[in-house]
């Protein structure tokens, strides 16, 4: 009774989303991009354009090169996210889901009767058909079983498409002997180099190495773990300290301007302060960044200012503001804000002035509403008429929001209303 968790990935999900709504996309090679010009690249890619050379990250310029017959589709954030939500639901039925680690990655604890090969592999075959049938036909994921979530998304990834594969305890760790050092999550480029550095250059070499070389490697506590995991194990997390809460954004063309690059940082800040208050921190420093288009020249800019220990709004848009002011006045590709040197909340000293206290309260109140009604219920008038399209962060799930390519304020968002006297802008109910 080894095998304790499932790990569920969605195969090829953004481009299988679009083959599932649009009859006319299925069997041809698809790319996801979140703007339809050559300087863009793909974000997700079906299976049959990858058999043709294309990847995450392919420019689109070479993604028409590479698969003259590829349908490149405009990225909808919002039906994705919709989709997730019907998976994790489909999931629930058969298992709690423990953890969702992506919108299309997810995992699940084993009961103990429920951890026997043939019960996991049974549960797995009527989740992963589930999905099939509940959410839609041309979906597909797969599935992986194993003694822990790090082995289980391992075994997810042995066989795709559709794969369903199980690591168990007795496997080990031959089982993992044949992979390539990357394969294993957590190993990239700069820690594969540093394993290379120490004399492991295979899977098979790292499961050999005794506990006290990989701790060496990692530098800590971490490399004991990886010796753990590699075995089968479980290890208890520590719960680690958040430093930093921040949001960047490749704009899309029409938005490369000075208005439209400043409506993006303002609606990154706001979305960072919100994102803030609800993991209960304070910010003492606010970093600003701005990446030139190549054809300008010039290195990225990067401003700081220090906040205080503000959790507010409208004090960390003034500061950014100032910041904005002095940035070199080159068109902007990518812009960046980040709220950094968190304080948990428990350690935050409070505002002295009643001014500050309240405007802290309006912001948590104004977090209320548009948790209830739609991220863009209120908005601070300066936002007003701006349009930002939704991205979806890797490893995060935001929730779909009632109003996100339409500009807001504008007659088609429904967003309407005047600034108040804190900056804030107020829709009218739309609940009747």
């Amino acid at each position: 009774m080894t095998l304790r968790m499932l790990f569920l990935d969605m195969n090829a999900y953004f481009a299988s989303v679009e083959q599932q709504d649009n009859p006319d996309l299925r069997g041809r090679p698809v790319g996801v991009v979140p703007v339809d010009v050559d300087s863009s690249c793909c974000i997700a890619c079906s299976y049959e354009a990858r058999a043709a050379g294309v990847r995450t990250g392919t420019r689109v310029s070479e993604a028409r090169r590479r698969c003259p017959g590829i349908a490149l589709v405009r990225a909808r954030p919002e039906r994705y996210i919709e989709i997730h939500h019907r998976i994790v639901a489909t999931v629930e039925k058969h298992l709690p889901v423990e953890t969702v680690h992506s919108v299309d990655e997810m995992s699940c604890r084993l009961m103990r009767n429920e951890r026997e090969p043939a019960d996991a592999v049974a549960i797995a075959r009527r989740m992963k058909q589930a999905v099939y049938d509940e959410v839609g036909g041309h979906l597909r994921c797969s599935v992986g079983l194993a003694p822990n979530v790090l082995l289980a998304k391992v075994a997810c990834e042995m066989h795709k498409p559709d794969g369903l594969t199980v690591i168990d305890h007795g496997d080990l760790p031959g089982a993992l002997h044949h992979l390539d050092l990357r394969d294993l999550p957590g190993i990239a480029r700069r820690m594969e180099a540093r394993l290379h550095a120490a004399g492991v250059e295979t899977v098979a070499d790292l499961c050999a190495r005794p506990k006290a070389d990989l701790r060496r490697i990692w530098g800590g506590i971490v490399g004991e773990r990886w010796w753990h995991w590699l075995r089968g194990d479980e290890t208890h997390l520590a719960p680690t300290r958040r430093r930093c809460v921040g949001h960047e954004h490749v704009l899309p063309p029409h938005l490369r301007t000075d208005r439209g690059a400043w409506g993006v940082a303002l609606h990154l800040a706001c979305r960072a302060a919100m994102r803030m208050r609800k993991l209960r921190y304070w910010a003492t420093h606010l970093h600003l960044f701005v990446r030139p288009m190549k054809e300008n020249g010039g290195p990225l800019w990067e401003g700081r200012a220090r906040l205080g220990s503000v959790q507010d709004t409208p004090a960390i848009v003034e500061k950014l503001r100032t910041l904005w002011a002095q940035r070199p006045r080159r068109r902007p590709m990518i812009v960046g804000v980040s709220l950094t040197g968190l304080i948990p909340d428990r350690s935050a000293t409070r505002p002295l002035f009643p001014g500050e206290r309240r405007r802290v309260g309006l912001s948590r109140t104004v977090d209320t509403i548009n948790e209830r009604h739609g991220p863009n219920a209120v908005y601070f008038g300066s936002m007003h008429g701006m349009a930002v399209p939704l991205r979806i962060p890797f490893g995060g799930v935001p929730e779909v929001p009632r109003a996100t390519h339409a500009d807001l304020g504008s007659p088609a968002s429904g967003y309407l209303g005047a600034p108040n006297r804190d900056g804030y802008l107020g829709s009218p109910s739309r609940d009747g």
